[in-house]
């Protein structure tokens, strides 16, 4: 079950895509949640970086195929920025590759384009909050994507090698996509044990959020 929004708390979403009527269909969906407000669009990368320090969203919903300056570029960018938003890759998933990359970027997530839109709207509240939006499934298809980069995984094992024993226990429970309220019941901690522990290895590991952090979990063979 996806962890509630804060009711109380106005979600400033940026949406970018180059296709106008994928613009449009967005905001309809979007527009008709009380508690999310778009702030902004973008039809290219530069213009989303732009609309990132100019609007300080909470949440980007961003294509990654676009002319110009492409989202995988504008993600990489965007996360460098202070305090930035969460990032969530838009995709029709023909290329698992490209979504990967995203991650790897700094995408908290991703989102079909065909995204039914009941689904859609709990999705971006899911994002704000500062969740993974990435399905088990998904997940599975993006680990297999990345099958037999024994480079990469020989890396992974390497940046996980100076972890406590706590600490990985933490990021196995990252790389099976769970909430912190999950991951403490399961450790027998509070969630603000747990959330010190996350905040802390992500910054150990160069993580810019739980999506890289997990999915370094699968890379390293923590996860399966």
């Amino acid at each position: 079950m996806a962890p509630e929004a804060n009711a109380d708390k106005t979600i400033r979403l940026v949406i970018v895509d180059d296709e106008p009527m994928v613009l449009a269909h967005l905001r309809t969906v979007l527009t008709s949640a009380a508690d999310i407000d778009i702030v902004g669009q973008a039809q290219d990368g530069a213009e989303a970086v732009e609309a990132a320090g100019r609007f300080r969203p909470d949440v980007m919903l961003m294509d990654l195929r676009m002319p110009g300056v492409d989202g995988l570029t504008a993600i990489e960018r965007i996360v460098k920025l202070p305090d930035p938003p969460a990032l969530v890759a838009l995709t029709t998933f023909d290329s698992d590759s490209y979504v990967l990359k995203a991650l790897r970027a700094g995408a908290s997530g991703f989102l079909l384009k065909s995204t039914p839109p009941e689904d859609l709207i709990g999705l971006v509240r899911v994002a704000a909050d500062g969740h993974t939006v990435l399905s088990k499934e998904a997940a599975r298809r993006m680990v297999s994507a990345s099958a037999g980069e024994h480079e990469r995984s020989q890396e992974a094992r390497e940046r996980t090698s100076d972890l406590t024993d706590r600490e990985l226990d933490m990021l196995i429970c990252l790389g099976e996509g769970m909430s912190n309220a999950a991951i403490a019941a399961k450790l027998h901690l509070s969630e603000a044990t747990v959330k010190s522990y996350v905040s802390r290895m992500l910054t150990k590991l160069g993580c810019a959020n739980r999506t890289q952090a997990g999915l370094l979990a699968h890379e390293a063979g923590l996860s399966g």
